[in-house]
């Protein structure tokens, strides 16, 4: 394993962290608010001295990494850039630990939205945009992630082709560069339109500021201590709905539609996403709620969010959580078991029964009725992310009940961690102490955030690439 060629791309990312603390320094110039510039600025200095350091530590390695230097390398980022974004919680004015810092850093770059913060209102709103600005930023790197790693052919888990393949051509070296620039410009854009639509709505700018990043990303941070001090109107809720929406599909079907060159051959897998978002909307539709939170609720849990309008006195908390643990697209910033992998299993299973019944039937392994065939390897593969994901459950489950956290709560807190879900109200658990959780609940939920993101097989393959050598 090759540490220089791993140093090189992981100094790269450093360097957006710096473009955060530099924004946040003139936002904080420009508001008067002096007591957290420092932060920043140690911020600035810190992520982009580090950065220049490991890039030319790693300037004259060979740049080709294999697929185990590029899943240490995910890891490694996720870990890195979590303790830069730590540093304004840790040297803020409101004497977080550093443990604590780390863990709200970790829950905003992989989307969370779990908090050790009880007051979101009384924070300095430099810390604010802060929190939200890491959501941000961890959803364009996942998204990049998705492109440059997770569609890897070596051991391809994420399974991206099977719903969209840019002709083939997305891991070629001549257009991964512009598939980058048209992923970032997209992302911005989409965060845009959101901001714009919710400042049209009436939100406060502010607060539309903070929440379309959050949105965009599939996040859970908001500026206030609940949603519905922001989301009131109906014409609130649609925009709402239409960027959850966007956060649940594949990201190259939005950017098909930006470049009006949309292929619905393609896209199968988010029809039949929209087809299940609406049966699970009509299963409790019908309940004594507002039909439009309903399906805010629904679509929050789809895309992994976690955002919702709906109270704690509700029954459907467990209904809720079982479908975070589906999840979106493969190419979203949502996490769980995912449906196309749920759906892998189901038609590979129903068709092993028709083998049993009609030996001589002819099997179709068409995914989603489309020209792409369903292999053995994503078979095995889809089964193997099931398997990880409940043995990544029962783990976190019992270590949490070791902190005095009764077996519901543990079951609901390690499905939200693992799915990258906010403990909102619909859940029935958002009032979850994180900042006094014992040190080992605090580091299992961190580790498991980041697991959630990148999944359990990803950490299997490397120790089996560590220890146990080919």
């Amino acid at each position: 394993m090759n540490l220089k060629r791993i140093s090189y791309y992981l100094g790269f990312f450093c360097f957006p962290i710096s473009i955060l603390s530099f924004i946040n320094i003139l936002y904080s110039s420009y508001f008067d608010y002096f007591l957290s510039i420092n932060s920043y600025v140690i911020t600035l200095i810190v992520s982009f001295t580090i950065g220049s350091c490991l890039l030319f530590f790693g300037k004259r390695s060979e740049k080709r990494i294999n697929f185990i230097e590029q899943l240490l390398l995910i890891i490694l980022v996720y870990f890195m850039i979590s303790v830069f974004v730590a540093l304004p919680f840790y040297l803020s004015n409101y004497q977080v630990t550093f443990l604590n810092s780390l863990f709200e850093s970790i829950s905003g770059i992989t989307g969370t939205g779990f908090s050790i913060f009880k007051n979101i209102k009384y924070l300095d709103p430099t810390l604010i945009l802060w929190r939200s600005s890491s959501q941000w930023i961890g959803g364009l790197y996942f998204l990049f992630f998705l492109v440059l790693i997770f569609s890897n052919k070596q051991f391809n888990y994420k399974m991206s082709e099977l719903t969209y393949s840019e002709n083939g051509n997305i891991n070629s070296e001549t257009n991964i560069k512009d598939i980058l620039i048209k992923i970032f410009i997209c992302y911005s854009a989409l965060s845009f339109i959101i901001f714009l639509l919710l400042n049209i709505s009436e939100v406060r700018m502010f607060n539309s500021l903070n929440l379309s990043m959050s949105l965009v990303s599939a996040g859970g941070f908001i500026p206030t201590n609940s949603l519905d001090k922001i989301i009131n109107s109906n014409l609130q809720k649609l925009i709402l709905i239409f960027s959850l929406l966007i956060s649940m599909l594949n990201f190259f079907l939005i950017l098909n539609i930006f470049e009006k060159k949309v292929i619905v051959r393609e896209h199968r897998e988010d029809l039949y996403l929209i087809i299940l978002s609406i049966i699970f909307i009509l299963l409790v539709y019908f309940n004594n709620y507002n039909g439009f939170n309903i399906i805010i609720s629904v679509l929050s849990s789809l895309s992994n969010s976690g955002l919702s309008l709906i109270s704690s006195d509700n029954n459907l908390s467990l209904y809720f959580i079982l479908i975070t643990a589906i999840g979106g697209s493969l190419i979203s910033n949502t996490s769980g078991i995912k449906f196309t992998r749920i759906y892998i299993l189901l038609k590979t299973a129903s068709s092993e029964i028709m083998k049993l019944i009609s030996p001589n039937s002819i099997i179709n392994k068409n995914i989603f009725n489309s020209e792409k065939k369903i292999t053995d390897e994503n078979v095995k593969i889809s089964f193997l992310i099931f398997i990880s994901f409940f043995i990544s459950l029962f783990i976190l489950s019992g270590i949490l009940i070791v902190d005095n956290i009764d077996f519901e709560e543990s079951f609901k807190l390690s499905i939200l961690t693992i799915t990258n879900t906010t403990n909102s109200a619909m859940f029935g658990i958002e009032k979850m102490d994180f900042a006094n959780l014992i040190t080992s609940s605090k580091l299992s939920l961190i580790i498991f955030m980041i697991i959630g993101k990148i999944e359990l097989i990803s950490v299997f393959l490397i120790i089996k690439k560590i220890f146990f050598k080919d």
